[in-house]
């Protein structure tokens, strides 16, 4: 993926979960990065861990600590050295913070967004490839879903992708700034926050398994979800930056892995991968969560030629492993 590639890339987000993935792999594939985080949501603990996979690569990042929605701190990582090619996973996540804080969400994913964007038109970037969400689908009922029919955002996280993905494809069309967004679909694996009131499903309940702790289901365990593991999203990262097709510019992809779990089938794989005997307790639907979720890749396939090599228990695996590790 990344032979005989000689880049300058940023990462914005460097210290979050997708981000340091990316970081990890870059490095290890010789290239030179510059990494921008404010550990909002990241954590010096993923640098470190980056550092002792990495070794001598780690010489090729310099990171700048600072916070996207400064448009001079943006500036600072941009002038680091001339950039190529820019990966921006810098975001606050999760549905649920952006119910309880909406200015917080709208601050950081669409002013924080707008700041990488003008410098990127500003440092003539070769391309900006950067983080969407699935939830932009919003209350469109159809099954896959398909990049071309998106529903009515259902939270202020939503809507804030939602306004990434217009802003990006009017600067493409104004100013000539080639990017590309990728529509995630749950994306998990090591490194991913297990603790926390937003922690996402998976490593909440391998913590909670873990920890000998009751585990929630919201709702009946028959909602749906297109679980991607993370190296398939980094995959997408990589070859979406280097992809010179045209077709890529200005557009939209989703990255999953193609295939639905409900949350009774997830809960029994961790069950089962941790050889717990246990039954979860559950609860109510939880406030502007979709029902179902399930990706059509195709696009992404034809366009840039992603594809996931990574399923959903081989991932589990993996990153039931590292939380093992972790404790």
């Amino acid at each position: 993926m990344l032979n005989n590639v000689h880049k300058t890339w940023l990462v914005t987000g460097c210290a979050g979960f997708i981000g340091s993935h990316i970081l990890e792999t870059l490095l290890k594939g010789g290239q030179r990065v510059i990494g921008l985080d404010n550990f909002s949501t990241g954590s010096k603990g993923n640098l470190e861990q980056v550092k002792k996979i990495a070794g001598p690569a780690w010489s090729q990042f310099t990171f700048v600590e600072g916070d996207i929605r400064k448009s001079s701190d943006v500036k600072k990582a941009f002038e680091v050295e001339k950039i190529d090619l820019v990966l921006h996973q810098a975001a606050l996540g999760s549905v649920t913070r952006s119910l309880v804080d909406p200015q917080a969400t709208h601050d950081n994913n669409v002013n924080g967004f707008l700041n990488v964007l003008l410098e990127s038109k500003n440092q003539k970037i070769q391309k900006l490839v950067y983080a969407s969400s699935s939830s932009v689908y919003g209350d469109h009922p159809d099954l896959p879903k398909k990049e071309e029919n998106i529903g009515k955002p259902l939270s202020p996280y939503a809507l804030s992708k939602s306004i990434n993905e217009q802003y990006a494809a009017v600067y493409f069309k104004s100013f000539g700034v080639p990017s590309m967004g990728l529509r995630y679909f749950n994306v998990f694996g090591p490194r991913q926050d297990a603790t926390g009131p937003y922690a996402a499903v998976i490593p909440l309940w391998v913590n909670q398994m873990m920890g000998g702790h009751p585990v929630v289901i919201n709702g009946d365990g028959l909602t749906s979800r297109d679980f991607c593991y993370v190296q398939n999203a980094v995959q997408a990262n990589i070859k979406g930056a280097l992809s010179e097709n045209p077709e890529t510019f200005g557009k939209v992809y989703n990255v999953a892995l193609g295939e639905r779990t409900t949350l009774l089938e997830l809960f029994e794989i961790i069950k089962n991968l941790l050889k717990k005997d246990i039954q979860p307790t559950f609860k109510d639907f939880r406030a502007g969560d979709v029902r179902h979720s399930l990706a059509n890749i195709d696009r992404a396939k034809k366009d840039f030629n992603y594809v996931p090599e990574i399923f959903v228990k081989q991932g589990l695996e993996a990153s039931i492993e590292w939380y093992k590790c972790s404790v």
